[in-house]
């Protein structure tokens, strides 16, 4: 062998020669897509932003997708899933969006330190936003949103609402312009001195009377407007719970 073989090659050949890689250079894999709703172009950008996310968190993000629960109820399959993902995975902390095509249900739940920074209210919040995808059957598009939703929402302490209209940066900006029009306003309210002319300035108090006083009705207009009514379905159901591995979650789920 030639002696001066660069130590990257001899590296290489080695772990060819033993039958693979060392266990640091495997991929962690977080699209599960049984039932065949996403693209292979798809599930490879997913991986690659639920991995880029996951790492900057500390929180996996995982998709489930199935045809069929067999049965079980879609929080149940998805608990049953979370248990063995876990113990195999030694990994406690995940967000995980499961979808059940056969009763088209969708659960989102939070495992770990992501029950409290995405509690159930949140969960509610990220639901409102990719229902839509999945009706439609954006189910890429109802995950990347999960996981940015998700992850922007994890940034906050629990307990805040992180739709609050006091955290938005347009409000902000609202309330910094009406109180810098209010200074201006003051300012510009004592520049030329005081006004004293009034409208009894220029009326004789004395010989000036009202002649008449009239009141004339003239038409009636009635406008009606339609209440609309919600047709899109997709009532709410879940909340957190525990698995039957003992592993406690937040949650909450929605047909679409």
């Amino acid at each position: 062998m030639n002696l001066k073989m660069p130590v990257a090659l001899l590296l290489m050949l080695f772990f060819i020669t033993i039958g693979g890689w060392p266990a640091f250079a495997q991929t962690d894999q977080h699209i599960m897509d049984n039932a065949g709703l996403l693209t292979e172009s798809q599930i490879a950008e997913l991986e690659a932003f639920a991995a880029q996310h996951s790492q900057k968190e500390g929180t996996d993000f995982l998709f489930l997708s199935t045809d069929s629960t067999g049965g079980d109820t879609i929080v149940k399959y998805m608990g049953d899933f979370f248990d063995q993902w876990a113990e195999e995975n030694n990994q406690e902390n995940a967000v995980l969006l499961t979808i059940d095509m056969g009763s088209r249900e969708v659960y989102l739940a939070g495992f770990g330190t992501a029950q409290t920074k995405l509690d159930d209210s949140r969960v509610d919040l990220v639901l409102d936003r990719i229902v839509p995808n999945l009706r439609v059957g954006d189910y890429g598009g109802a995950f990347r949103k999960t996981v940015e939703t998700s992850s922007r929402y994890m940034e906050y302490r629990p307990g805040v609402n992180p739709e609050s209209i006091f955290l938005k940066t347009w409000f902000h900006l609202a309330v910094s312009l009406l109180l810098g029009g209010i200074v201006v306003g003051s300012m510009l309210a004592g520049v030329g001195g005081r006004v004293t002319t009034t409208s009894s300035t220029y009326i004789d108090q004395n010989n000036t009377r009202v002649r008449s006083e009239m009141d004339r009705f003239r038409n009636k207009t009635v406008s009606r407007r339609r209440v609309p009514q919600n047709k899109g379905g997709g009532g709410g159901f879940g909340g957190g719970g525990t698995t039957a591995g003992g592993r406690s979650f937040s949650g909450g789920g929605r047909s679409f």
